[in-house]
C-alpha cells in the first residue's frame, strides 16, 4: 500500500548544528534578547490549573458509558495530556523556577507528570538535554529514529501506523539507542506516579484510570498536536535541519512550534519566543516554516520521498558529556 520511499539511510552531515553560531550572531546584533533569559513564573500556575482540570475530568468520566469515556479521552484528555508533556518540556529547561532552583523544577516536573499516568518527566529531562547539545548525534540523540524504523516504515500505510505508535517508539527508542543507568529521581518519579495511579483507581475506578492513560497515548499518537514531532526536525527540504511552526496550536503547546528560536535560545521560555522572532526577524522570516501541523502529518504519510530516515545525522567529535 503506497510506494517504497527512495531514501535508504539518514542524511549524514559533517558540519556542526547551526544553532550555536546563529545564537552568537543574533546576540551580537540584538543583545536585548538577553533580557528574555529569565524564568516564566506564570508557567507554575498554568500547570497547577491543568492538573486540577484533569482531576476534575477524572471525576466526571467515572460513571459515563465507555463510548463517552473514549470520546472525551480523545477530544479533551489527549489535548491536556499532550499540552502537559510540553509543559514538562518547559520545566526541563528550568523555565518554572529558574536555573538557580534546578531541583525545584525537577520536583515540579514530577507533579506535572501525575495526570499523564505514566512516568516521563525525569527521563525526558535527561535525554532532552542531549538532544539540544548533540542534535542529530549518532547514538546520543534519541529523537532520531532507529535504523529499523527507517527501514520498515517505508510505505504510506506503514508511515501512518508509525505515527499512531509514536508514544511507543519514544518510550522504547532510548533503551535501544542510548540506555542510561536508572537515577534516584527516576525511581522517585516512578513511585510517585504509581501511587497516584493507584489512588485514582481506588477513588474513581477503571474508567477514570483508562481515561487518564488513553488520553496520554492518543494525544501523543494520531493527533493534530503530534504534528510537531514531525515538523521540528524531519527534512522536508534538503539542508534544513530545524523548522518552526507559527500556527494557532502554539497556544496549547507553550510555543514549541517556535522551534528554530527554541534551539537557538533554549534558556528562553516558550512565552517569550515570539518576541525573539520579532526582534531577530531577519534571521527567522526567511527560514522554511509551517502553518499547519495537520498538513505536516498528511504530507509525511503521502510524500513517498519522506520517511523516518528523513533526518540529519552526524558523527560526534570530541568529548561527549551526558546527563
Amino acid at each position: 500500500m503506497g510506494n517504497t520511499v527512495a531514501r535508504e539511510d539518514f542524511e549524514w552531515v559533517y558540519t556542526d548544528q547551526p544553532h550555536a553560531d546563529r545564537r552568537k550572531e543574533i546576540l551580537a546584533k540584538h543583545p536585548e534578547i538577553k533580557a528574555l533569559m529569565k524564568p516564566d513564573h506564570n508557567l507554575i500556575w498554568v500547570v497547577v490549573l491543568m492538573v486540577l482540570a484533569q482531576l476534575t475530568a477524572f471525576y466526571l468520566v467515572k460513571d459515563l458509558d465507555w463510548k463517552w469515556v473514549v470520546f472525551w479521552a480523545y477530544v479533551f484528555g489527549s489535548c491536556i495530556s499532550h499540552s502537559m508533556t510540553l509543559a514538562i518540556h518547559e520545566i526541563s529547561h528550568n523555565s518554572a523556577f529558574g536555573n538557580s532552583k534546578a531541583m525545584w523544577n525537577r520536583w515540579f516536573g514530577i507533579f506535572a507528570n501525575l495526570p499523564l499516568g505514566l512516568p516521563y518527566s525525569i527521563s525526558f529531562k535527561r535525554y532532552h538535554m542531549d538532544h539540544h547539545r548533540y542534535l542529530g548525534g549518532d547514538g546520543i540523540d534519541v529523537d532520531i529514529p532507529t535504523n529499523f524504523e527507517g527501514w520498515f516504515f517505508c510505505t504510506r500505510f506503514r508511515k501512518f501506523i508509525w505515527i499512531v505508535l509514536q508514544p511507543f517508539f519514544y518510550a522504547i527508542r532510548p533503551l535501544c539507542i542510548n540506555p542510561k543507568p536508572i537515577s534516584r529521581l527516576e525511581i522517585i518519579n516512578l513511585l510517585a506516579q504509581l501511587s497516584f495511579d493507584v489512588v485514582i483507581y481506588y477513588l474513581w475506578g477503571v474508567k477514570s484510570t483508562f481515561y487518564m492513560l488513553a488520553g496520554s497515548v492518543l494525544g501523543l499518537g494520531l493527533h493534530p498536536i503530534s504534528g510537531h514531532f514531525i515538523a521540528e526536525h524531519y527534512m522536508f527540504l534538503k539542508g534544513h535541519e530545524t523548522y518552526s511552526y507559527y500556527g494557532p496550536l502554539n497556544l496549547l503547546t507553550f510555543n514549541v512550534g517556535y522551534h528554530n528560536e527554541h534551539h537557538d535560545f533554549p534558556n528562553i521560555p516558550g512565552k517569550s519566543l515570539p518576541l525573539v522572532k520579532k526582534i531577530a526577524a531577519e534571521y527567522y522570516d526567511n527560514l522554511p516554516q509551517y502553518n499547519s501541523w495537520i498538513k505536516v502529518l498528511y504530507d509525511f504519510v503521502m510524500d513517498d520521498t519522506i520517511s523516518p530516515y528523513s533526518r540529519m545525522k552526524r558523527h560526534l567529535k570530541g568529548e561527549v558529556k551526558q546527563d
